[in-house]
């Protein structure tokens, strides 16, 4: 044995040496014969090769020859027999275990340094013939269980093959989302409309990442293919088909999407300042990939790696549920960004007018303008992206309503007037009686994935927070008619836009009943002039 050792171990020294050469940074060449009798480092499959005709077959003529030599001798009595091939038995299964365990770390070492590689058809090739020369191993000597080791070998590999992709898939969708930014930015510097690309970004963006995928797929059938022999035994092809690919690959990705996608709408870090059209496109991604796309995925990947067992995987309905959910949660954030930027913009125009020494009010107000110019340019993005949704009939004269509620309250305010002052008359009771019997408007509520439910959201929250900063500011006469003027203005062009124009009527009758209240000298400016500077406007 110390004779058969010896050669033995130089077989070893030769694989221990081509694994020095690689993690010393030389590059193995196919089918290179090296310069003379000065190794060359191999590739997995040529180190496969040569571990299994070298190292496999002398281990092989090893065994085979100590069994013939001291096992399978006859003996002189039946015990004796039985007493020696025990001892014998012991003494090779030390040996063989010893020497195959240096044989085993050696392949495993090879085969990490092919976790990250591009291909996977050497790889396959190798770990199939290593899998496929240690049969003969175990058939001569069965105590070594060589094929169970080499099972775990060929296990691990795949399943660092499939953390590899899975890493890989993460990089090429955070990829995707810097062309994305950088694609909008390049249209915004530009001074293109920043919505005019959204549709081709979401399908570029949609495709891209499903072709991914698709090839890593792809890629990792090839350790089921039907001529591979590990390939067909249960205890590796359920794990790595069901545990690895479905689980760990696909639905880990989905889930790592989704997860990423939601992080736009938390406001912490770089993603706080995430451009509005992204986590538009993204919700949209979100709601087709709820609505197609993971099934087919997941029918994909149950068809091509035979996935029957349903029990212990994660069923459908979940991941769909999560993408509805995530795409829901972002369009919500994107219905508060455009929401909150329109509303800074009436808030700094509200707080920073004197109005009480402003002068009677001859044109619409610069800002009511570009309120009304950013809300038709977020209509023509979300259209892009959502169908048009279901709105209420309007009405014939829904742009030349001139506010008959703010009429109406001022009429009610002089006739609170000519009460006695004992009686306690609270000018904000009539107010406060109708409000009770008209209908509640929720304005941070979920919108639909519909063009109309979303305008609608942004013009409440632009809306009310009009309403709040004229419920704080004190109005001359001249303040109050300018914003009569600039209500006017805003009725006459997001009627349109909302799902019941009715809510628009209601907002802004509020914004200029409040202005009545905070008015010194609540005279307002009669329709017929308020009609011509809007036109003029």
């Amino acid at each position: 044995m110390a004779i058969a050792r010896h050669k033995v171990d130089e077989d070893l020294e030769m694989l221990r040496l081509q694994l020095r050469m690689l993690e010393e940074g030389q590059v193995p060449s196919p089918g290179d014969p090296g310069d003379g009798d000065k190794p060359h480092p191999m590739d997995v499959l040529e180190f496969t090769d040569t571990g299994c005709n070298v190292f496999l077959s002398d281990m092989c003529l090893v065994i085979a020859s100590y069994k013939d030599l001291f096992i399978n001798r006859p003996g002189t009595g039946v015990q004796e027999q039985a007493h020696l091939e025990k001892v014998a038995n012991q003494k090779l299964e030390v040996f063989v275990n010893s020497l195959m365990g240096q044989y085993f770390s050696y392949v495993e070492q090879r085969v990490q340094l092919e976790k990250e590689s591009s291909d996977n058809t050497l790889l396959v090739r190798a770990l199939d013939r290593f899998h496929r020369r240690l049969q003969a191993v175990e058939k001569l000597l069965p105590e070594t269980e060589s094929t169970s080791s080499a099972t775990g070998i060929v296990a691990k590999m795949a399943h660092d093959r499939v953390i590899h992709y899975s890493e890989a898939l993460r990089r090429h969708f955070a990829d995707c989302l810097t062309d994305v930014r950088q694609s909008l930015a390049a249209s915004r510097s530009l001074s293109k409309q920043e919505g005019s690309n959204l549709g081709d970004l979401l399908q570029t963006t949609a495709t891209s990442i499903l072709d991914q995928l698709k090839t890593v797929l792809s890629d990792l059938r090839a350790f089921i293919e039907s001529d591979i022999t590990f390939a067909m035994q249960p205890y590796f092809r359920e794990p790595f088909c069901v545990q690895d690919v479905r689980e760990g690959l696909v639905v880990g990705f989905l889930k790592h999407m989704f997860t990423a996608c939601s992080e736009f709408c938390e406001g912490s870090g770089d993603k706080s300042s995430a451009p509005p059209p992204l986590i538009l496109l993204l919700s949209r991604l979100c709601l087709d990939y709820d609505m197609t796309t993971i099934s087919y995925l997941i029918s994909l990947t149950d068809e091509q790696f035979l996935v029957e067992d349903k029990s212990a995987v994660t069923p459908l309905s979940e991941l769909c549920n999560l993408a509805k959910d995530t795409a829901q949660k972002l369009l919500d954030h994107y219905v508060k960004v455009q929401g909150l930027t329109i509303s800074q913009m009436l808030r700094k125009s509200v707080e920073t007018r004197d109005w009480l020494n402003t002068i009677e009010p001859r044109n619409v107000r610069a800002v009511m303008k570009r309120v009304v110019e950013d809300v038709t340019a977020i209509d023509s993005q979300v259209g892009l992206l959502y169908e048009e949704g279901l709105r209420k009939a309007h009405s014939s004269d829904s742009s030349k309503r001139t506010f008959p509620y703010s009429s109406s309250r001022q009429n009610q305010r002089s006739q609170w007037s000519s009460y006695a002052p004992s009686s306690n008359m609270d000018t904000s009771l009539m107010s406060n009686i109708q409000k009770l019997f008209s209908e509640r408007i929720e304005i941070f509520s979920a919108v639909d994935f519909s063009k109309v439910s979303v305008l609608t959201g942004i013009i409440k929250i632009s809306l009310k927070t009009f309403l709040e900063c004229v419920r704080l500011r004190t109005f001359a006469r001249f303040g109050l008619q300018q914003i009569q003027v600039d209500c006017h203005y805003l009725q006459m062009y997001l009627w349109r836009f909302v799902s019941d124009e009715n809510l628009v009527h209601t907002l802004l009758d509020e914004i200029v009943g409040s202005a009545i209240h905070r008015c010194l000298d609540p005279i307002t400016m009669e329709p017929s002039v308020i009609e011509v500077i809007c036109d003029r406007g």
